[in-house]
């Protein structure tokens, strides 16, 4: 089975989208096409940019021979049934209002696929649910400004020829990072994301890495949401293309990229480990009490880390010191950052994303001579490869019952049977 893998490590719009789609092999004269069939005005204007150190192919859209603007606060698309507007900014005298039957004609007119087709329209109406949803209209009342309108519908269809040129049977996206900051619309001002992207991104995984800027539109988050089977970490695949689409944005230190991988599915090894994206927080400490070190390990578990140690080493002017590790889900990042910073005395907290792989794991739990323990186990393949009693089982019924605690794990471990070991 062939998969395709959305990175949003940068969020994710509809140029970038398209970016991605030419970067990973898809004729960019198919696209030219499709917009050429869709006869609204619009073309494209496809080339190679760097994105913080990473070469990536842009694409541009020209409405009425205008370039589309940088999306500060959203798709550059408004619900004007609601009397709002927050797209470019202005208006022209051949401007008009274009609304979902109308949005469904043109597409429907154009000569491209039937199956894009449906595709198209299903990501412009998801668009327009979030719409009418924030804006409490029915959906036929959503109303779309001209050049906001045309920017989509040529992102979106683009996005749909683009998807089935592409030839895979399965789109995967990773975690969204959605930025920070603010976005300024008619009935003021909004925490990103915007409401019609958060509408959007129901039941979708995000997290903020605290760039301030918006990093997921609307238009991005609705051919996420069209586009993507499930949302998981890196897929095991023979990897046969990757794409790299900018977005119109160049950040210091961050490449403003979103990539796509298109590989063949390894489904003899897809049981083995499981992937995930973890974030790993490491501090500095040479002056804190030793005492303040370890409630702070509790606390950050507490609040949701995955695993936190402290290793002890010499720092500067030979003090001896700590290195507090802290790993958790992205998503979780922000606020134990937040928690490293209030509770010890570090002026400094480093941030990296790394790929963890972990066994499938379950628990099962043996009767032993003075109760239950439960033991968790590893398997990879469905073969378990390791299994270890759960020690705060062990003490308990060693503090109970006076026995050595030692010698509950060991009972334990005898009273697990192996599967198929009869």
């Amino acid at each position: 089975m062939r998969v395709a893998y959305l990175d949003c490590f940068s969020g994710m719009s509809g140029d970038m989208f398209l970016g991605a789609l030419v970067d990973a092999g898809v004729s960019r004269e198919l696209l030219e096409e499709t917009v050429t069939v869709l006869g609204i005005g619009a073309r494209l204007e496809i080339s190679r940019v760097n994105r913080s150190g990473i070469t990536a192919t842009k694409v541009n859209v020209y409405a009425h021979g205008e370039k589309d603007l940088p999306r500060e606060a959203g798709s550059g698309l408004s619900a004007l049934g609601s009397g709002e507007h927050h797209g470019h900014g202005h208006h022209h005298e051949h401007d008009h209002d274009r609304g979902l039957n109308e949005i469904r004609g043109i597409i429907g007119k154009a000569a491209i696929g039937d199956r894009a087709k449906k595709m198209a329209i299903a990501i412009f109406e998801a668009l327009g649910a979030a719409e009418a949803k924030i804006h409490d209209l029915p959906i036929e009342k959503v109303h779309f400004h001209e050049v906001g309108a045309m920017d989509a519908m040529v992102d979106i269809v683009c996005a749909a020829v683009g998807a089935e040129a592409l030839g895979v049977d399965e789109f995967v996206c990773s975690p969204l990072n959605v930025g920070g900051g603010t976005v300024k619309c008619a009935h003021g001002t909004f925490p990103v994301p915007a409401p019609a992207t958060l509408e959007l991104l129901k039941d979708a995984p995000v997290y903020s890495s605290g760039l301030q800027v918006e990093l997921v539109t609307p238009t991005g988050a609705a051919i996420v949401k069209t586009l993507a089977a499930r949302f998981a970490a890196f897929p095991e695949m023979k990897v046969e293309k990757i794409g790299y689409g900018a977005g119109t944005r160049d950040f210091p230190r961050h490449a403003n990229v979103v990539r796509l991988t298109v590989g063949e599915a390894q489904t003899a090894l897809a049981t083995k480990v499981s992937q995930e994206t973890v974030t790993v927080l490491e501090a500095n400490l040479d002056d804190l009490n030793p005492q303040v070190f370890g409630y702070v390990m509790d606390r950050l578990l507490e609040e949701g880390a995955l695993d936190v140690f402290g290793v002890p080493v010499q720092m500067k002017k030979s003090r001896p010191g700590m290195v507090l590790t802290v790993m958790c889900r992205p998503e979780e990042a922000a606020k134990l950052t937040q928690l490293i910073f209030t509770e010890t005395s570090t002026l400094g907290v480093r941030r990296r994303d790394e790929w963890r792989q972990t066994l499938a794991r379950e628990w099962v739990t043996v009767e032993t001579e003075w109760g239950e323990v439960r033991l968790k186990v590893a398997s990879m393949n469905g073969t378990v490869t390791n299994y270890s009693p759960e020690y705060e089982d062990c003490r308990r019924i060693a503090e109970e019952h006076r026995v050595p605690l030692k010698r509950v794990m060991q009972a334990a471990m005898e009273h697990f049977r192996l599967p198929g070991s009869g």
